[in-house]
């Protein structure tokens, strides 16, 4: 946080001495990494520690370039698909979660892999082969190409999960209003979009199975909440995010339905000085992909442009830790 301003008789004491208008900036609190994003990371970081560089990555770990720049700093290298993959060495799959048919690949290979899928994402997995075993087809609400839609309808044979977006498509969906039916969420959703599409898949469907706790993940409900908070009392919201981070791309939409504009940024260097104009209270948050070290250069960079008064808003505490894989601890 900046000093406090110095003013003397006449001045105006809103102004900082170069004339600029002090800024207020709200930051929330959860914001950035959560359990799984920290587990995925430290899983390669532990990879390369035990088997030696490189260590190769099927898909970015996160979503997220100055995480995934980091790692191949310490001799991580990110691969398309297995193929890439040479015989004789280690490979990690995402925190997003895989089809069945890749550790099925790798182990036909007999490649060494460790699974990094995020926990939360692998209850989902396990639930979606639950409803198969009750012969029931799912309904799965998610963004179409998402690397954790991909891997979770590929937990099951094709034709037994059919995959929504919106509430138009649920009403296009084929079935009969009494067919064993059941719905699963993508975990990185907007929660009251979610709900908008839950409602209706109950309206079309009433005897529709859901899961007994919500899909969708406890950081990405926080880090959702915290923007309601803040969106509420400034004039811009700024989430410091990847453009192909779901759960980054919510809490801009999140902010934006509250009537506050939200900007997604990578990295403070893309931070327009004309967004500043007439704003007086910015609120600032990060994707659960996106590291704090982030979140610390746009203040810097915002105090660079305006004195900042620096104020955190928490709507949640976070205490979540996941394990890591046995392979790597034993």
């Amino acid at each position: 946080m900046n000093a406090p301003f110095q003013t003397s008789d006449g001045d105006d004491p809103t102004r900082s001495a170069d004339g600029a208008k002090p800024l207020t900036l709200l930051i929330a609190a959860p914001r950035g990494f959560c359990a799984g994003v920290d587990r995925a990371i430290e899983i390669v970081e532990r990879a390369l520690e035990r088997y030696g560089a490189p260590v190769y990555v099927r898909h970015e770990i996160v979503h997220n370039k100055y995480v995934v720049e980091k790692l191949k700093a310490k001799g991580a290298v990110f691969v398309k698909e297995l193929d890439e993959v040479p015989d004789d060495a280690p490979v990690v799959f995402s925190a997003h979660g895989v089809p069945k048919s890749v550790p099925a690949e790798a182990s036909r290979r007999k490649l060494l892999y460790v699974d990094a899928t995020c926990p939360l994402v692998s209850k989902v997995h396990r639930q979606a082969e639950r409803q198969i075993e009750k012969d029931r087809h799912i309904i799965f609400i998610g963004h179409a190409g998402h690397p954790e839609v991909i891997g979770t309808m590929g937990q099951v044979e094709p034709g037994q999960m059919t995959l929504v977006e919106t509430i138009e498509d649920v009403d296009k969906l084929p079935f009969d209003s009494d067919q064993e039916l059941a719905y699963l969420t993508q975990t990185t959703l907007s929660v009251d979009d979610t709900r908008e599409v839950i409602e209706a898949l109950e309206w079309r469907y009433p005897n529709i199975s859901g899961p007994k706790a919500e899909d969708i993940c406890y950081a990405t409900s926080n880090r959702q909440a915290a923007v309601k908070e803040l969106a509420r009392d400034c004039d811009l919201v700024l989430v410091v995010g990847a453009p192909n981070s779901s759960n980054s791309l919510r809490l801009v939409e999140v902010s934006e339905r509250l009537g506050t504009p939200g900007k997604l940024i990578q990295r403070a260097d893309e931070i327009d000085p004309a967004w500043l104009e007439g704003v007086a209270t910015i609120g600032l948050t990060a994707g659960a992909s996106a590291p704090e070290v982030l979140v610390r250069e746009v203040v810097d960079a915002l105090a660079n442009l305006r004195p900042v008064h620096e104020r955190t808003i928490t709507a949640a505490e976070e205490k979540m830790v996941f394990k890591l894989p046995r392979q790597l601890t034993e």
